[in-house]
């Protein structure tokens, strides 16, 4: 088990978990953490608790302290600076003539960094305007790029149903939304009844979506063909999913009416499989609904180009420590056996020279026994001197 503090940044954004580092920390007090943006100023969402290390993705960064006063007050000041930065960064904008939309301005805790959040239809090139805004700041800049569900949540407001908007209030991440879930509920197809103010499907749709789906696994479609309990046959008119009633339309003595049955009562002729997307929708609405289900969110874009190295850095720190290991124990047993043959190398040159050398040696013995042997020859066939003066004085 491992002790986590849940911290949240930004309002409605992600949890994220740190190490409390022996502090006593409760739900709604600020911390300073260290993250890889830099020094941060969050908030504890939840009191210390203990999780399972194996749902934990990577190891967990201590909390370096709780807020004091003076934190409060560079935070508040970051703030405001934070009201100052953007309205330079839309005057340069406008000069610049780039079509991007400014939504927001984050200030790391320490000042060593600027992040501007916009939106655009494409790929912006801001390089000029990156490098008047650090001429301006005189600290690092981060244009970062993202959707338009990112974009309302920042910003922030109320939806239809007259409460604040679910993903600014609460929520961490989106879910994704079908237009199916919206077919499922007996919702109107209407792209501004079932759109949100980011203009993509209401996050909402989802909520009720898995009940809906398991209420209709018993119900008939409209237009589908059942038997009555008195054994006569109609059509089904219209459904109510929560209360499992099924309005039927009956004929009956040349004259027709609708009745309502629950559906244990009926017995089903053809069952319905599920509905399908594009019942009763002409091409064009059924595109347009296609648009609301899009998901275009752009990857983030960092600039400028000397941010490469941090962003290396970052890639190194989320890679697992597993990895790093493995790949250091094979950088090793590369390096060994990279080792291991330059010294077979060099031992196979130094026997090879030491055989060269031995060859050398026997070859020049044998010629000399050989010239030895020769000279001993030599010798033997001449008559020695001192034997023919012995012969003469005995005769």
């Amino acid at each position: 088990m491992k002790t986590i503090v849940g911290i949240r940044f930004n309002t409605g954004g992600k949890v994220y978990f740190f190490d409390p580092a022996g502090l006593k920390i409760e739900r709604g007090m600020h911390v300073i953490v260290e993250t890889t943006k830099g020094m941060e100023y969050g908030t504890a969402v939840d009191r210390i608790r203990e999780i399972e290390e194996e749902k934990l993705k990577a190891p967990l960064k201590p909390v370096l302290r709780i807020a004091s006063e003076r934190d409060d007050r560079q935070n508040e000041e970051n703030r405001e600076k934070e009201k100052t930065a953007a309205g330079l960064c839309k005057q340069k904008i406008k000069e610049h003539g780039l079509e991007m939309k400014l939504i927001e301005v984050e200030y790391t805790f320490d000042r060593s960094k600027i992040i501007f959040y916009f939106t655009a239809d494409g790929r912006v090139d801001f390089r000029e305007l990156v490098k008047d805004l650090a001429s301006l700041f005189h600290t690092r800049i981060e244009l970062r790029q993202i959707g338009v569900r990112d974009a309302t949540r920042m910003i922030g407001g109320i939806g239809t149903c007259g409460r604040e908007l679910c993903c600014h209030a609460y929520m961490t991440d989106f879910i994704p939304v079908s237009i199916k879930m919206a077919k499922e509920q007996n919702l109107s197809l209407n792209p501004g009844k079932i759109s949100g103010m980011c203009g993509r499907l209401m996050c909402c749709l989802q909520y009720e979506a898995d009940t809906y789906a398991y209420l209709n696994r018993n119900l008939p479609g409209n237009g589908d063909t059942v038997t009555t309990p008195l054994g006569i046959e109609g059509k089904v008119a219209s459904v109510d999913v929560l209360r499992q009633r099924v309005k039927v339309i009956v004929e009956e003595n040349d004259e027709r009416e609708i009745e309502e049955y629950h559906v244990d009562e009926l017995k089903f002729i053809k069952r319905r499989k599920g509905k399908k997307e594009n019942d009763n929708l002409t091409e064009e609405e059924l595109k347009e609904l296609k648009k609301l289900e899009a998901v275009d969110e752009p990857e983030s874009q960092e600039k400028p180009a000397r941010q490469n190295r941090d962003n290396r850095e970052r890639r190194e720190n989320r890679e697992p420590r597993e990895n790093r290991d493995n790949r250091d124990r094979r950088e090793n047993r590369d390096n060994k056996d990279n080792k291991d043959n330059k010294e077979n190398k060099e031992n196979k040159e130094n026997n090879n020279r030491d055989n060269n050398k031995d060859n050398r040696d026997n070859k020049k013995k044998n010629n000399n026994w050989k010239k030895n042997k020769r000279q001993d020859k030599n010798r033997g066939d001449k008559p020695d001197k001192t034997d023919k003066t012995e012969k003469n004085s005995d005769g």
